[in-house]
């Protein structure tokens, strides 16, 4: 009877909220330098989600409007077709490097008929897919280094929080829990604070880094699809029963990944 009345009483509080508590009794007994890595750390994690979920949107719209792209390129059959549709595929880096190599190609031959100089057009599809990749990789850079220092920055508060523990040891002469309790704290946070951080930006640094392979991939099979279409068009220009006019252009089956 003693036990049930006892346990009818104001019991403890709930381990979440015990967890809560805790943790805001940690962050109130750290020190400057610990608060400066957060800080710190805070601002690296801001800016790296900010290029994570821009990567996402990113390659989401270039993933779509590419296959949208390439269904259109393989139904057209006059380039400028294809090249007045360029315009609504603005996330594709399949219709940019189009757009370049087309451009090259109207150059030499003002929009009709086949090209005078495939050299020409092979060099600016290479400049062009370069060009692609390197803007799919755009601030790839700043991801790979906030997830291989995050960490780094999260040890060296750990550091200053045991040198913390140490210096409040020596100045109690005792071995006491409250001695050491603060320094324990901040290095604890801040190392889950830098494993925070760097974790989710090392996640995402390899799956972009396998999209952007992808892409590149797809990217290399679209350039030899067109320059082969280019360079066969002067056999179906010499055909005995053209029905195509000048500047149409034959088209590959249907293949690739954005299919």
């Amino acid at each position: 009877m003693y036990v049930l009345q006892a346990d009818s009483g104001a019991g403890p509080a709930p381990v979440s909220t015990q967890g809560f508590s805790a943790l805001a009794h940690m962050m109130s007994d750290i020190g400057p330098i610990a608060i400066g890595v957060l800080v710190l750390l805070l601002f690296a994690s801001l800016y790296s989600w900010t290029v994570i979920f821009g990567k996402m949107s990113m390659f989401s719209r270039a993933t779509k409007e590419s296959r949208r792209f390439v269904r259109a390129f393989r139904k057209a059959t006059r380039l400028q077709e294809i090249a007045a549709l360029t315009e609504g595929y603005p996330a594709s880096p399949l219709a940019q490097v189009f757009e370049d190599v087309y451009e090259t190609y109207r150059r030499q031959t003002g929009g009709s008929g086949p090209p005078q100089n495939l050299a020409p057009l092979e060099r600016t599809a290479q400049t062009a897919s370069s060009e692609a990749v390197t803007t799919l990789e755009r601030r790839m850079t700043w991801l790979a280094t906030i997830g291989a220092t995050s960490p780094f920055v999260g040890l060296f508060g750990t550091v200053m929080g045991v040198v913390d523990a140490f210096s409040g040891l020596g100045q109690a002469g005792a071995a006491t829990l409250r001695a050491v309790a603060p320094g324990i704290a901040e290095a604890l946070i801040t190392t889950a604070a830098g494993l925070f951080v760097a974790v989710p930006a090392v996640v995402a640094y390899n799956q972009f880094a396998a999209r952007i392979r992808v892409f590149a991939a797809a990217i290399d099979d679209f350039c030899r699809e067109l320059l082969n279409s280019l360079e066969e068009m002067p056999v179906r220009a010499q055909a005995p029963a053209p029905q195509r006019a000048a500047g149409d252009f034959p088209r590959e089956a249907e293949r690739g990944v954005f299919k």
